[in-house]
């Protein structure tokens, strides 16, 4: 988990584009977040609060 969103952020984008999938960056905490491919989160557990696609760069979820 990362505690600084600016990183998170940096993280989810480098992962989107190693993995060549889109990813979720997650909020888990008030100040703690994740990243993990699309295809592996359960939208129903967490706040989804940014998507990176390897193609078309970030977007906010909301």
């Amino acid at each position: 988990m990362m505690h600084e969103l600016s990183l998170a952020q940096n993280h989810a984008w480098n992962l989107a584009r190693t993995l060549m999938t889109p990813v979720i960056l997650f909020k888990v905490d008030e100040n703690e977040y994740g990243v993990l491919p699309a295809d592996d989160l359960d939208g129903d557990e967490v706040e989804a609060i940014f998507e990176y696609c390897p193609y078309a760069g970030g977007r906010p979820v909301h």
